[in-house]
C-alpha cells in the first residue's frame, strides 16, 4: 500500500488550508476531524472583521478545496494520541482505536472559545440578557437579535465588556486574544445598523487596533454610528426590578464609579487551546504554559515541532485572526512540502 504523506488533525481553517496546498502540491493527505462537519470556529461566524465580509464567502472555496483525488477526509474522529511508529512513519489514533498512519503529522487542532460561565460576576447562563460574542453573532445571523421590538419607544443600551477570560489572571489567562477588541467594534456597528437609536458602549483596558484597516474602523464606529468608549473594567453585573441588567464598572481615565443599566450585556470571550491541543501537546512535550503547541522557534521554524517530522499550524499554537490562519497554514505546507523532498 502507498504510504499517506500527511496526517492533518482538524478541519478548520488552518487544516483545510493546508490540505489543498500540499494536495496542490502532489501529496497525498488524510484530513481527520472530530466534529460531524468541517469548518471549524469559522461555522459560527456571520461576517468577518475588518470589511464584513460574509464568512461563507471564506468557508466555502475552503471546503470545496478539499474535494481532491489527493485528500481523504474523515469526520467524527477524535484523534487521543500520536506517535512515531518507524523512523519514517508517525501514527495517530482516534477514540475507537483506529489508527492512521503517515509520513507526516500535521496539528491543526484549533482553538476553543473561552468558557463566560467562569467569570461568574458578569451572570452569563444566569441573565438570559447576558450573552457572548458568539450568541450576539449567531442571533445576527438568524435576524432573532431580541431588542429589535419596533413597539418599544425607550432607548435600547448595549453595552460590550472586553478582554473576558484573557488578561486575567483569576482564570490563568495572562495573554492577550487579539481579535476580541476589533471584534467588539464590528459587532457595535452591527447592533446600531438594526437599532439606529441605541446607545451603545464598549468598555475596554485597552484597545489594540493591529491590523490593516482596524484603526479606521474603530474611528468610524465612533465618527459615524456614535458608539462610545470607556477605558475601565467592569466589576459586577446585577439584575433589576424591570428585567433588564445594571453593571458597575469605573472610569479611569475620569477616575470616577459609573453605573449603567443595559438592555443587553456582550461578552467579547477570547480564545483558549482547545481539549484537542491542550492534549496532543502534552503527548510530544511540546506545549506552552497555557497548553498552545510549541514550535521550535517563532521565526525560522514557526510552524516544526520535532525535526522528525511533526508540524503544526494556526491557532493550536496561538491566537490568530482567519486571514493570518491560512497564511500560516500556507507556510506550514511549503514546509511539509520540503521536508518530504528531503
Amino acid at each position: 500500500m502507498t504510504t499517506i504523506d500527511t496526517i492533518i488533525i482538524g478541519a478548520g481553517p488552518a487544516g483545510l488550508e493546508a490540505a489543498r496546498r500540499l494536495a496542490n502540491l502532489g501529496h497525498t493527505v488524510t484530513l481527520l476531524e472530530k466534529n460531524s462537519i468541517a469548518g471549524g470556529k469559522l461555522t459560527l461566524w456571520d461576517k468577518l472583521f475588518p470589511d464584513f465580509t460574509p464568512a461563507e464567502d471564506v468557508l466555502t472555496p475552503l471546503l470545496n478545496n478539499v474535494n481532491h483525488k489527493n485528500i481523504t477526509t474523515h469526520l467524527k474522529t477524535n484523534i487521543v494520541t500520536i506517535y512515531k511508529k518507524t523512523d519514517s512513519l508517525w501514527c495517530a489514533v482516534d477514540e475507537n482505536g483506529n489508527e492512521f498512519s503517515a509520513k507526516t503529522i500535521l496539528i491543526a487542532s484549533g482553538f476553543d472559545v473561552f468558557d463566560a460561565r467562569r467569570k461568574e460576576e458578569y451572570g452569563y447562563g444566569i441573565y438570559p440578557n447576558v450573552v457572548t460574542s458568539v450568541d450576539l453573532e449567531k442571533m445576527i445571523a438568524d435576524k432573532s437579535f431580541p431588542l429589535l421590538d419596533t413597539s418599544a419607544e425607550k432607548r435600547k443600551t448595549v453595552a460590550f465588556i472586553q478582554c473576558v477570560g484573557s488578561r486575567d489572571e483569576k482564570v490563568g489567562n495572562h495573554f492577550c486574544s487579539r481579535n476580541c477588541c476589533i471584534c467588539a467594534v464590528k459587532q457595535a456597528i452591527e447592533v446600531k445598523e438594526l437599532i439606529a437609536n441605541a446607545d451603545i458602549y464598549c468598555f475596554y483596558m485597552d484597545l489594540r487596533m493591529f491590523g490593516q484597516s482596524y484603526e479606521e474602523l474603530y474611528r468610524r464606529s465612533q465618527q459615524d454610528f456614535g458608539v462610545n468608549f470607556i477605558r475601565g473594567r467592569v466589576s459586577e453585573v446585577s439584575p433589576t426590578f424591570d428585567k433588564r441588567v445594571a453593571l458597575k464598572a469605573e472610569d479611569t481615565l475620569l477616575s470616577r464609579p459609573l453605573r449603567l443599566t443595559c438592555d443587553m450585556v456582550v461578552l467579547m470571550v477570547g480564545m483558549e487551546p482547545s481539549n484537542g491541543t491542550s492534549t496532543l501537546g502534552k503527548l510530544v512535550n511540546k506545549h506552552d504554559n497555557y497548553g498552545y503547541i510549541k514550535c521550535a522557534d517563532n521565526h525560522d521554524g514557526n510552524n516544526i515541532v520535532t525535526a522528525d517530522g511533526l508540524f503544526a499550524a494556526g491557532t493550536c499554537k496561538r491566537q490568530m485572526s482567519v486571514t493570518d490562519t491560512t497564511n500560516d497554514a500556507c507556510t506550514a505546507a511549503i514546509t511539509i512540502h520540503e521536508y518530504l523532498a528531503k
